[in-house]
């Protein structure tokens, strides 16, 4: 049977995560139609992405109001689409902001709504779990204590564990790392990660690289590392 299955991811970080899910997925259902929001990671399992992910890719209050009505555009365009076609799921990876609202149009219509990697709500903005209740019919935790918060609310939930666990070794061979990166092998080595988004390199890589020349003039046999 060929399932319809809608994934929405906001940026390349959602992409990478999604993209694991996804690994997972389609061996299981190998004729399923993935579409949706997504990036190039998530097209490796034949994921069409129906959107631009770029165009939900933007932080900060100013970056947001400013591509407001894009954004709004592609969310409600979203919506209205899916609500034609009725995907046996829908699976929104991070970007709560943006899928929240698209899960909670699609719960009141009868859709299965799953959330990829809840929200840290057990750090800030506590009050979210009543949203995330209305929306999401399944809560998938990437942290075990995580559970908990949801059962106490009654929302179901399982902890999968993190993502790239079976990515990042659990202990890397940092002189294979050096030797590869033609860093010293004694050096102090700093590596600096600006952010995923194009808007949080642009506001973060100034005061990274201010940082770096302070350091640098400290110890001038540190080494940098940029992710590039």
């Amino acid at each position: 049977m060929k399932h319809d299955i809608a994934v929405v991811a906001g940026e390349s970080s959602g992409d990478l995560l999604a993209s694991r899910l996804l690994s997972g997925l389609r061996p299981q259902l190998p004729e399923s139609h993935l579409h949706g929001i997504g990036g190039k990671h998530m097209a490796e399992y034949g994921f069409v992405s129906d959107y631009p992910m770029e165009t939900l890719s933007v932080r900060g209050l100013f970056e947001v109001l400013r591509h407001y009505r894009a954004i709004k555009s592609v969310q409600t365009s979203l919506i209205e689409q899916l609500l034609v076609e009725r995907p046996q799921v829908f699976i929104g990876v991070d970007a709560p902001d943006f899928n929240f609202t698209v899960e909670q149009r699609l719960k009141e219509a009868g859709i299965p709504t799953v959330h990829f990697i809840g929200p840290s709500i057990w750090a800030w903005r506590a009050g979210r779990i009543k949203k995330i209740k209305k929306s999401v019919s399944h809560m998938l935790v990437i942290f075990p204590f995580e559970a908990e918060i949801y059962q106490a609310a009654n929302i179901p939930v399982t902890y999968v564990g993190h993502p790239l666990a079976e990515v990042l070794p659990l202990e890397p061979d940092m002189l294979q790392a050096r030797q590869e990166l033609g860093l010293p092998l004694d050096a102090t080595v700093v590596t600096i990660m600006p952010g995923s988004r194009l808007s949080e390199i642009q506001h973060h890589t100034e005061a990274f690289i201010g940082a770096a020349k302070i350091l640098s003039e400290r110890d001038p046999n540190i080494r940098f590392v940029v992710p590039m």
